[in-house]
């Protein structure tokens, strides 16, 4: 293999979220600067939902005009239409626009739609193009897609999003106005640290970060040393690359005519076990994988990620960036992992899920008990809560990845509707935890230096 191919499928993988990732890790600093206030995390979420018109017609093109859509000119214009929205991010995210008597950051919203859709797009596109290059080249892009998430947020770290410090009321009053009558009762109010350098510079980098995928798709096209690796590729030789233009990708059983995309021994004897890709697995098996597919991506890109804060700040802003970072960091962990001790066991699949998943719904229990969550006091309750962060992400993040194995084995169109099924499950995740969060108030954030909790 070639140690090339997978820099630049990883740096490929690294532009499928990051400027969405980027949005929200920014936050802190773009809120008190825009009339909508935190209000803008709703909008998004809104957004983002609206944004899969775009794998909506990706997914619908495949499924009734097999064959006619090429993923290459599709990824061309989402990566540029993604390195343009973030380079005019950085210069008009502060611009509003007067609609009704009120002030709206018009330029931010429909900016960040834009960017919705092509993250929301990469999914159904940037997966079906890795069938052009071996299977091993699949995991590195799913450790490129998990570093989407961590690069923003430790350049956020650097830069000082939201870094609290409590400093003492009266103090504060005395300084600004030292003649004042107002009695200090001793409390703390939090202070945020001022950024170490400004929103436009945080989205240049992130259109840095778009061109840097830009490129790394150009050359996965391009150079030679990738071009030997397609030629050797025993899924695409150029036999197989006329027979997927007659199978047209769909998910039909092969006829008997048609080569097998693995070798005869391989399937000398087995019968097709159901429709779907070359048969390997049965419905019900396959129901199964997309199921787990969706519950896991629900949970983890919609349903804790909207609860995180709630589940962390209670503890500490260290417990809360610390749980951030290493779990940003266990993503593309989980997905070195996966590419040295691939387990395609269905079983340990499903029993994986559940133990990430109970990880999950301790968090979820934290976020619920918030202002005042268990071993609030104590740092064993610093250290499980992130420790619960890291195995939650590490478990489901290898999950993710062997599902995507398994259906890369199953063909181009089977990564086709993994990606839509990613994103489905994104969006009912996102839409379950919407009016819980946003609308009902059912989680309840303390204030990080007053909250008192009993003992």
């Amino acid at each position: 293999m070639s140690l090339l191919t997978h820099v630049l499928a990883c740096l490929f993988g690294m532009g499928s979220w990051v400027a969405i990732n980027g949005m929200w890790v920014e936050l802190p600093l773009v809120v008190p600067e825009i009339p909508e206030g935190w209000f803008l995390p709703s909008y998004l979420t809104v957004l983002i939902q609206m944004a899969n018109i775009g794998p909506l017609f990706i997914t619908l093109m495949h499924r009734f005009r097999p064959g006619a859509l090429d993923e290459r000119p599709v990824i061309y214009c989402i990566v540029g239409l993604g390195i343009v929205a973030t380079f005019l991010l950085a210069f008009f995210w502060r611009h509003t626009v007067a609609i009704a008597s009120s002030q709206h950051s018009v330029p931010l919203l429909v900016l960040s739609f834009l960017l919705s859709v092509v993250d929301c797009t990469s999914s159904v596109t940037f997966l079906p193009f890795m069938m052009r290059l071996r299977p091993q080249y699949l995991t590195t892009y799913f450790a490129g897609e998990g570093l989407s998430g961590l690069v923003p947020a430790v350049v956020a770290l650097i830069q000082g999003v939201g870094v609290v410090h409590c400093e003492n009321a009266t103090l504060a009053v005395n300084l600004t106005a030292p003649n004042s009558s107002a009695a200090g009762s001793g409390e703390l109010q939090a202070v945020y640290q001022p950024a170490k350098f400004s929103v436009q510079v945080f989205f240049v980098f992130l259109s840095a970060m778009m061109v840097v995928c830009l490129v790394a798709f150009i050359l996965l096209n391009l150079h030679p040393a990738v071009a030997r690796e397609r030629k050797s590729d025993r899924y695409f030789s150029p036999d197989m690359e006329s027979e997927k233009k007659e199978q047209g990708f769909s998910l039909h059983a092969q006829t008997p005519e048609q080569k097998p995309m693995i070798s005869p021994r391989e399937v000398a004897g087995k019968e097709p076990r159901s429709s779907f890709g070359k048969g390997t697995y049965s419905s019900l098996e396959v129901v199964f994988i997309f199921v787990v597919l969706a519950w896991v991506n629900a949970l983890t890109n919609a349903v804790l990620p909207s609860v995180q804060s709630y589940s962390c700040l209670p503890y500490g802003n260290k417990a809360y960036h610390l749980a951030a970072t290493m779990a940003a960091v266990a993503n593309p962990v989980a997905c070195f992992i996966a590419m040295f001790i691939p387990v395609r066991s269905l079983i340990f699949m499903g029993g994986l899920t559940l133990f990430g998943t109970g990880f999950g719904a301790y968090i979820m229990a934290m976020a619920a008990l918030s202002p005042c969550p268990l071993l609030v006091h104590s740092t064993s309750g610093t250290a499980v809560i992130v420790l619960a962060w890291i195995l939650f992400v590490l478990s489901l993040s290898y999950v993710k990845v062997i599902i995507g194995v398994i259906l890369r084995d199953e063909g181009h169109s089977a990564l086709v509707w993994c990606g839509a099924v990613v994103q489905l499950g994104s969006m009912l995740g996102a839409v379950s935890m919407f009016p819980l969060v946003s609308v009902y108030g059912l989680f309840r954030s303390g204030d990080a230096c007053n909250t008192k909790c009993p003992l």
